[in-house]
């Protein structure tokens, strides 16, 4: 009997699934060209957590690191040449899925510094430079959806990058990135330039029931991300049908997916692939853990796939307002806390890129 290949069914209802991780280990051993011939993996992210841990834990980057200090590089600048050199590499595995679907999938993201999620000016800088500099147009530049990141984004898109809108939480977050990028979109429009300008919009979703752990009912532990991304699909489709995007689609500008982000399980009790299995969506995309992705592909079910309609979210909205949760604020605070996590992630990777540098140097 043939075995059941449960990544390959997510892909057959139209949803694309990208592993949350890069490493250089990955790329060297052919592991990363195995997920994408046996289990339908069209793309990857990363983000500075997942780099210190590849950099801190393995000796693939030393070599590397210390060429790179010697020629006179540190800090950000040789973190960046290191997470470009990889993710140049993944970007041409996934180089024939881009082809193949027209730039709708096949996507690596590269973040911006994490310090400049409250800087428009600079992170439009940023995002320019990272784009001319990773050569390859299957790499999105990661912009955070914070009121500063919003104009960052809609001015990128502008001038022709792509983006991947991160940090995102809740249906409100997720319409004003939309628009973003449709003001882009539609400023191109106006200016006569190509409107094929790709993107994501990333709703995270496990980080909400990680708030609330111990501090809800019993019956509405592990609810909340899954009813704020049935609200946010909702959102989604509704905006793919409104008069204005009609008119953005007409011209030829592509569909800015949606995302779903952390959807990794963090209650113990709670089943390893659930929101893998809850999040099963026509056109979205879900990028997940490399171990949740192995256990997905192990034993993972699809039973239903996400109500058009928005299914129960209303009712289990009510009910955590009911216990006394503000789920707007909690979004915004969740939002804030995300940005503030990326920073000291980022100084964590920079401090360990310089440890690294000084004890490779003393070797030598």
């Amino acid at each position: 009997m043939k075995p059941v290949n449960r990544t390959r069914a997510l892909h057959d209802l139209g949803q694309s699934l990208w592993l949350d991780n890069i490493t250089r280990g990955l790329l060297t051993s052919g592991t990363l060209g195995d997920y994408i011939r046996n289990l339908s993996v069209t793309g990857l992210t990363s983000n500075p957590s997942i780099f210190d841990l590849a950099i801190r834990h393995s000796n693939f980057y030393d070599k590397a690191i210390q060429e790179k200090k010697t020629s006179g590089k540190s800090g950000e600048a040789l973190f960046f040449e290191l997470a470009i050199e990889d993710l140049r590499q993944a970007a041409d595995l996934f180089r024939p899925t881009y082809d193949a679907t027209a730039g709708m999938d096949g996507w690596v993201s590269l973040e911006v510094s994490p310090s400049l999620a409250y800087d428009s000016d600079a992170t439009i800088k940023a995002a320019a430079q990272l784009h001319i500099q990773a050569q390859r147009s299957n790499l999105f530049i990661k912009i955070p959806g914070t009121l500063e990141g919003l104009v960052a984004i809609e001015e990128s898109i502008f001038a022709g990058v792509p983006v991947n809108v991160t940090l995102l939480f809740s249906a409100e977050q997720y319409v004003a990135a939309a628009e973003a990028y449709l003001r882009g979109i539609q400023r191109r429009i106006t200016a006569g330039l190509d409107p094929k300008i790709h993107s994501v919009a990333s709703l995270f979703i496990s980080r909400w029931d990680k708030a609330l752990m111990g501090k809800v009912p019993a019956t509405l532990q592990d609810r909340l991300g899954i009813a704020v991304a049935r609200r946010v699909y909702l959102a989604y489709r509704e905006f793919l049908a409104s008069p204005r995007w009609s008119v953005a689609a007409a011209a030829g500008a592509p569909v800015q997916r949606l995302l779903w982000a952390s959807t990794g399980t963090k209650d113990p009790k709670a089943s390893d692939v659930l929101y893998v299995e809850s999040l099963a969506a026509p056109d979205t995309i879900n990028t997940i853990p490399e171990k949740t992705l192995l256990a997905f592909a192990d034993h993972g079910k699809i039973t239903e796939t996400m109500p058009l309609s928005g299914g129960d979210s209303d009712f289990v909205l009510n009910e955590f307002a009911k216990a006394g949760i503000n789920v707007g604020s909690l979004a915004a605070n969740l939002q804030n806390e995300g940005a503030d996590g990326f920073v000291k992630s980022w100084k964590d990777l920079l401090d360990c890129i310089e440890s690294k540098s000084s004890a490779l140097a003393a070797t030598f």
